[in-house]
């Protein structure tokens, strides 16, 4: 009941300690009877408009935020509250149980690579037999129970009742993205993080930060953590210094590095990649180990060195941590390798030119034959990219296959046109087919033992957007048949 949050504000008149309250929300609309409503003040509106609607809908009591500690005395008690936003964590935090006291939490920020060692870590601590929960962009539950998810970072109130719905399931361990958006707004605060990853920091995100600096130091929020344990940091990024400068003496810190040359705790010394994979030789603290893991690029070995170093943060042994990241597969629609032993293909959702560049490069890498590139363009979005896209395909792959990826409202023939304007500059071997499943069928059909076939844009989506209408679509899954119906 009430008297919860009265512990926390004593501002709040003891008058309301008798008021039942069933749960929390800050979305009017999801407001059901007896519960309290937590009006925020936010960037694109204010819910303090929306008050009524939730006492309509049977708000036994409203948080509102205000800049200074008042009450408002109606129907139901209205309480406004001095920084609101930055409290929401611990009064999440209380009513729904601290569960996070109960679960290991192992945050991962950075703007690439956020979402790989997240899935990774959780994957393979439920593979060691720790029940395991992850919190990010592919969705938030259990390992192998993913609910989709809008934003990276839940709000406040959605992240405590996650963490007490995890802790209730019997989950040990739980793996989160932390954005730099969730970590300005706040919405971690009294989370009880152990260990803390930074992957790296390109120009991301810009139009919400500001500028590199301020997006820099959102990130940091997470290396001054109350409860952090171990940093594990990225020793290839200029940023990282900054971030080690600030941690607390008590604080364990790892760096890892793909540099041979490196003096950090883990270093990748060798890396061979293959059709099958990455074997990766890395230096660790206690001792040099060898990998043979299922992923494929370069840029994944960083990934397996800051994931092996987390597992090693929360006490797996070395010996566990490297047989798991042996038989940890890629995360889907990621860089993810499908192969019956004469055909290899990888579904992956590059669709800028700066991640189509990134993938094609490291697939060069793997690739023994011939690189097969099948995509498209996405409708009504940028269209100056189309022939950008077409020329970086036609450049670094071998064959290259252009066809739908979500048409949405525009007709797929003009796509395609703009799409070959680009393709057309590089003397190269395209075909142009609209129906996608055709066209990786094809690619799948034409390549010969040793190629590779990547099919990239869509990645992780299970549906394809026409006129409006998301029919079902998922391309791990065509490949998957195919590969199936002819091995």
């Amino acid at each position: 009941n009430m008297t919860q949050l009265i512990d926390i504000w004593p501002a709040i008149s003891p008058e309301y300690a008798h008021i039942e309250m069933t749960g929390m929300s800050a979305n009017s609309r999801d407001i059901k009877q007896g519960e309290v409503f937590i009006a925020l003040q936010g960037q694109q509106h204010d819910a303090r408009k929306f008050i009524p609607q939730a006492i309509a809908q049977g708000a036994v009591a409203v948080l509102c935020q205000t800049d200074s500690d008042t009450q408002l005395h109606g129907a139901i008690p209205v309480i406004a509250i001095k920084d609101l936003p930055q409290q929401l964590g611990a009064i999440a935090a209380r009513f729904y149980g601290h569960a996070s006291q109960d679960l290991t939490v192992l945050a991962v920020t950075g703007t690439n690579g956020k979402t790989s060692c997240a899935q990774l870590l959780a994957h393979a601590c439920s593979f060691l037999g720790k029940k395991s929960a992850v919190l990010g962009t592919l969705g938030n539950g259990l390992v192998g129970e993913l609910v989709p998810s809008t934003h990276t970072t839940l709000d406040a109130l959605q992240l405590q009742q996650k963490l007490a719905e995890f802790k209730q399931a019997g989950a040990q361990v739980v793996a989160l993205e932390a954005s730099s958006h969730g970590l300005e707004q706040g919405r971690l605060l009294a989370t009880c993080i152990d260990t803390a990853i930074f992957t790296n920091l390109s120009r991301d995100h810009l139009d919400y930060h500001g500028t590199m600096q301020d997006y820099q130091q959102a990130k940091a929020l997470l290396f001054a953590w109350p409860t952090l344990k171990t940093a594990i940091l990225n020793a290839d990024d200029p940023v990282a210094v900054a971030y080690q400068q600030q941690l607390k003496p008590s604080v364990r810190c790892w760096r890892y590095s793909q540099d041979a040359n490196c003096d950090a705790d883990f270093v990748a010394l060798e890396v061979t990649p293959s059709l099958q994979g990455l074997v990766v030789k890395v230096k660790t603290p206690q001792g040099i180990v060898t990998i043979h893991s299922q992923l494929l690029g370069r840029f994944n070995v960083s990934n397996l060195l800051a994931v092996l170093a987390g597992l090693l943060s929360i006490d797996v042994s070395l010996t566990e941590a490297v047989n798991t990241l042996n038989q940890v597969q890629a995360v889907k629609g990621r860089m993810q390798c499908l192969s019956n032993g004469n055909i290899t293909a990888v579904v992956d959702y590059a669709h800028t030119q700066k991640k189509k560049k990134k993938v094609l490069h490291s697939l060069h890498e793997h690739t023994q034959g011939q690189l097969w590139c099948v995509f498209g363009c996405g409708g009504d979005r940028d269209k100056g990219k189309r022939p950008l896209m077409g020329e970086i395909a036609s450049r670094l792959a071998d064959k290259v296959v252009v066809t739908a990826d979500n048409p949405r409202s525009e007709p797929v023939s003009q796509i395609l046109e703009q799409i070959v304007k680009g393709v057309t500059l590089n003397n190269n071997t395209y075909w142009v087919m609209a129906d996608r499943k055709q066209a990786i069928h094809y690619a799948l059909a034409s390549a010969q033992t040793g190629d590779m076939v990547l099919i990239a844009g869509k990645g992780h989506e299970d549906y394809q957007e026409i006129h409006g209408v998301r029919y079902p679509f998922d391309d791990a899954a065509i490949v998957q048949h195919f590969l199936e119906k002819n091995s």
